[in-house]
This record gives structure tokens, C-alpha cells and sequence, in this order.
């Protein structure tokens, strides 16, 4: 498989953990590479239903190595706990995870921050999981944050914690909230961190020894291209970079060494949180929501919903370089009489092909829509290409035309074996 960056090409959720646990078959190593554990990604192993958050999805693969990266931020303590509920439930882990000494740490003063600022914002608020990720990455950026390496180093951890708390305590007074324990907070932490310690490693050097020995390396995205911090619809995005390019600054690994660009979508479009989506539609919001999909893994929130739009796919494919589609969800349309697909925008007298880089601007934009025929037909026990519909296989490549990059999956339904190679 050589080495494969999988990113998703709409607003998140587009079902990535699923298409890495099937590509996670070809690979050796899989590299989470930007965000927190405000992404979820959800796999189903025959009946058994698990929930990622920041563990890759490769764990639930044998004999593979997940490497969570340094442009991850890391909660500790979620993570203690994500790994205590995949083990109870009979996923091994030990030696097959490890976590970048150069990651850096989400600590409570982020996620209180995270949450007072959504409050100050009212009505303009960005819809954040409030899981202190946007704090955690501003820290980073001010170069005041803590790192995987100071929390496994409890005499270094104490120190900076005390400096660090100190400091945000009187910021989360003058903003209304209660100042935090730092006694508290020190013994919930080095607790967590005596517990990852032999999971923190130099993950750079891992990853080249790696490619070394000539292993196959899947790197993980989390979110979805619009949701990227440069390239997204700001300021509705997260506070990472979501797209191609994050693979290397998040994992060390240079963009010569990169084959492959997977770019993940569902044959409809949905987002979680604020922000413009120009598609958003509520007959088909009403049909997903009362199907049971469609709502988020991390926070359980119902996602706004919209026919699929090709205008931001195409632009997807342009900013992250995809090579290959894999189309997530369709049996989501079985039902749908008449399939609508967006192949612009309209702005008062002005057309768009591309997406505007100003979010009130899109927030205005009106769809252009074309029309197909649905197919009417379960779709869910289709294997073969051959064995989909015909107007199903119609809209698949009409999308992947239009959004510019070759069809290479097709995903019928959440199992592994729900998957159609194109």
C-alpha cells in the first residue's frame, strides 16, 4: 500500500474510521496525526461496536503499530480511559501504541477556557465539543503549552503545572469561572502520566526506522477538510490542519515520502456544530435522523444534514492532492426517489465553481442543483461493483467526476465486509 494519507473531504464524520480499519489490512503502522479527543471515529467489528477517540483505528487490528503523533493534542486522562475501555473489552494493548513525547497536553484550564469562551460568544458561538482543544493548540502556538515528554517527568510537570495554572486561574476568574485546584489537578495527572509512560516514545525516529525497513504507513486524518484551521470555513473550523498537508507536520514523515492521497466522503454531505453548509436540507436531515444515523460519536449531537456538494468536494480534492475516493453511506439514498448533488454556488448575480474563502459569503450562497434518479433498492448486501444498481453506480461516478479524483470504495454499510473496491 506504500505510504497513505487519509483525510475526509467534507465537514468530519464522513466515516474514516471505518475505510482505516479496512485499509489498516495493507498497512503495518497507522499515525493519528493532528486534533484531540474532540474526534470520534466509530468501527464495527461484526456485532461489536467500538468508539476511537484518539487511539487509531489500526488498534483493532493484530499485529499493527499506532502511533499517535506530535501534532496530536492529548488528553492523558481521556486517554488512560480509552485505553482501560478498549481493554476491557478485549482489545490488547501494549507495545502496539505509542505516543509522541512531543505531543502536547490538554489540561483542564484548556477545557474551561474552551468552554467560558463559547459562552462570551452568544449567538456567534462556533459549536466546539468543548473539550479544550482550540486552548490546548493556542498554547502551543504561544509556546507556553506542556508536552507528553514534561508529563511523564513528574519533577519537570510539577513545576511548569504550578506556573501554568497559576496564570490561568486569574484568567478564568476575570471571566467568571472557579479558579482550579492545582493539588488536584497535580495528582489526577501524574497518575495519568505514570500510566503512559511506556507508551511515550521519540515517534519521529520510529517512523523513519520504520520506512527504513521498507513498512507500509497509514496516516489517520481527523475531521474533514472543511474544518481545517487555514483551509476550512473559518472561523467554523477546529484548530488544527485537518488536511494532506498535516500528515508531515503532525508525524515527521516529509511530503516526498507521502504515495497516496485517500479523500473520504459520504454521497450526501453533513457537519456538526455551527458555521455554513450551503446543502443543508431538512427532508433529508428527517430521513438520516430517523433512520438512527447521523449523530455524532463524540458528542452524541444530531448532525445538520444536506444533499451532497460537489463544489466543496472538488475543492477538497484540490487543496490535499486526492488521488483515490472513498464514497461512505450509500445506502443512506436507498430510499430517495429523487437524489439532488450541488454543482455550484449562487451569490446574488455571481456564480461560484469553488468555495468562497469568507463564511458569510458562503452562508449566503444558494445551490446549484442537478437531478438524479434514485435507485430505489437496498444496497446494504451489494459486494461486487457489479452487484449495485445501476442508477446507484451512476450517481457514484457522476460524484466522483465531478468531484475530480478516481472511485476507488464504495461502503454500503459499517461492516468491514459492507466495502466495495472499485
Amino acid at each position: 500500500m506504500a505510504n497513505t494519507i487519509l483525510v475526509g473531504a467534507q465537514w468530519g464524520d464522513e466515516g474514516k474510521g471505518k475505510i482505516i480499519d479496512v485499509l489498516t489490512e495493507r498497512a503495518d503502522i497507522v499515525v493519528r496525526y493532528a486534533g484531540g479527543n474532540n474526534a470520534g471515529h466509530t468501527v464495527w467489528v461484526g456485532k461489536q461496536k467500538y468508539v476511537l477517540h484518539l487511539i487509531p483505528s489500526g488498534i483493532l487490528r493484530k499485529s499493527k503499530l499506532c502511533v499517535i503523533g506530535n501534532g496530536v493534542v492529548v488528553d492523558p486522562v481521556g486517554l488512560v480511559s480509552e485505553i482501560n475501555g478498549l481493554l476491557k473489552i478485549g482489545v490488547k494493548i501494549g507495545k502496539n501504541l505509542v505516543v509522541s513525547e512531543t505531543a502536547h497536553v490538554v489540561l483542564p484550564y484548556h477545557r474551561e477556557l474552551d468552554a467560558q469562551r463559547e459562552v462570551l460568544k452568544g449567538k456567534n458561538k462556533i459549536g466546539t465539543t468543548k473539550r479544550g482543544i482550540g486552548p490546548a493548540y493556542g498554547d502551543k502556538a504561544a509556546r507556553v503549552g506542556l508536552r507528553m515528554g514534561d508529563l511523564v517527568d513528574a519533577a519537570r510537570f510539577e513545576e511548569k503545572l504550578s506556573r501554568r495554572i497559576k496564570e490561568n486561574n486569574e484568567v478564568l476568574q476575570a471571566l467568571g469561572a472557579k479558579p482550579l485546584s492545582f493539588k488536584k489537578v497535580l495528582a489526577e495527572y501524574r497518575a495519568a502520566g505514570d500510566f503512559l509512560k511506556p507508551f511515550v516514545a521519540n515517534t519521529v525516529v520510529l517512523l523513519h526506522n520504520a520506512m527504513r525497513r521498507g513498512e507500509d504507513i497509514l496516516f489517520e486524518g481527523a475531521q474533514g477538510t472543511f474544518l481545517d484551521i487555514d483551509h476550512g470555513t473559518y472561523p467554523y473550523v477546529t484548530s488544527s490542519n485537518t488536511t494532506a498537508g498535516g500528515a508531515c507536520t503532525g508525524s515527521g514523515v516529509p511530503p516526498h515520502r507521502m504515495d497516496r492521497v485517500v479523500g473520504v466522503m459520504k454521497a450526501y454531505t453533513t457537519r456538526v456544530g455551527e458555521g455554513p453548509l450551503p446543502t443543508e436540507n431538512a427532508e433529508i436531515s428527517d430521513l438520516l435522523h430517523g433512520m438512527g444515523r447521523e449523530f455524532g460519536a463524540t458528542t452524541g449531537r444530531a448532525r445538520r444534514c444536506g444533499w451532497f456538494d460537489s463544489v466543496a468536494t472538488r475543492h477538497a480534492t484540490m487543496v490535499n492532492g486526492i488521488d483515490d475516493l472513498a464514497v461512505t453511506n450509500l445506502d443512506g439514498l436507498d430510499t430517495v426517489e429523487t437524489i439532488k448533488v450541488c454543482i455550484a454556488y449562487r451569490h446574488g448575480k455571481k456564480r461560484y465553481d469553488f468555495v468562497p474563502n469568507d463564511a458569510e459569503v458562503l452562508a449566503e450562497c444558494q445551490p446549484v442543483y442537478a437531478e438524479f434518479e434514485g435507485w430505489l433498492t437496498p444496497t446494504d448486501k451489494a459486494r461486487r461493483w457489479k452487484q449495485l444498481p445501476p442508477k446507484a453506480r451512476t450517481y457514484l461516478k457522476a460524484i466522483a467526476e465531478l468531484t475530480g479524483a478516481k472511485l476507488a470504495i464504495a461502503s454500503v454499510g459499517p461492516g468491514r465486509d459492507q466495502t466495495i473496491f472499485v
